[in-house]
């Protein structure tokens, strides 16, 4: 639990620092949902997000604290950092990243990504894309690929917000009796709603293959959420 609350720290002070542009809280189903699911009940996810560009690239960070402990303590905390770097007008944008977490009694161990990204407009909606290696820090380090696709449009005289991430990556598999690589998707697509300036409402969906389960099952787990921006 020091960890735990040291991480807490650490990251508030970071985002701080950073001008953290929306915090959002989620409250997930899965449990209802999906009996199966580890999870024995339903929990509260809250987000800290920032996009900052500057004359030299951008630099994206979320940080997901989830309250699936016992009597919706906090259970973890995960992290993803990244940095693209412009180079003048090259379409390309070197693209270094980083994701990692803890939990009460684990750790979600490192993975360092290098890669180049590319973003792109299409007609409302803004995207950016980037292929990345993958050093996954496991036991037995996994070397691979990742594809990660970010979108974002608003709506509506700018009432309806769509944004949201797909990614596709490889990763040995753990078993003591499976060898070889599987291929993890998952994704976060939201849907907001604009109530005033700094406050929406709106929902997630979390879809995973091969993430929350060993088999090929997709998996479907929707929030209800708010969100606050700071900007």
């Amino acid at each position: 639990m020091k960890k735990i609350i040291s991480s807490i720290a650490v990251l508030l002070a970071f985002v701080s620092f950073l001008s953290s542009q929306n915090l959002q809280l989620h409250y997930d189903f899965r449990h209802s949902l999906d009996k199966k699911n580890p999870v024995e009940r339903n929990f509260a996810v809250a987000t800290f997000e920032i996009f900052k560009p500057d004359n030299f690239g951008n630099t994206f960070l979320f940080v997901d604290f989830d309250f699936s402990g016992k009597k919706g303590n906090l259970s973890s905390i995960y992290a993803e950092i990244a940095r693209e770097f412009q180079i003048k007008n090259f379409p390309l944008l070197p693209h270094v990243e980083f994701n990692g977490g803890i939990g009460l009694d684990y750790v979600i161990e490192n993975a360092y990504l290098l890669g180049v990204a590319y973003p792109f407009d299409w007609g409302k909606f803004h995207f950016n894309s980037y292929v990345a290696y993958k050093y996954n820090n496991f036991a037995k380090v996994s070397h691979d690929a990742q594809f990660t696709l970010v979108w974002e449009a608003k709506l509506w005289n700018e009432k309806l917000s769509l944004c949201g991430f797909a990614d596709l990556w490889s990763e040995d598999r753990k078993g003591a009796e499976e060898t070889g690589k599987k291929l993890i998707l998952y994704a976060e697509p939201q849907f907001w709603y604009t109530v005033t300036k700094h406050f929406a409402i709106g929902t997630e969906l979390k879809i995973s293959q091969h993430f929350y389960s060993f088999n090929s099952q997709i998996k479907l787990y929707p929030t209800l959420g708010i969100k606050y921006s700071f900007n």
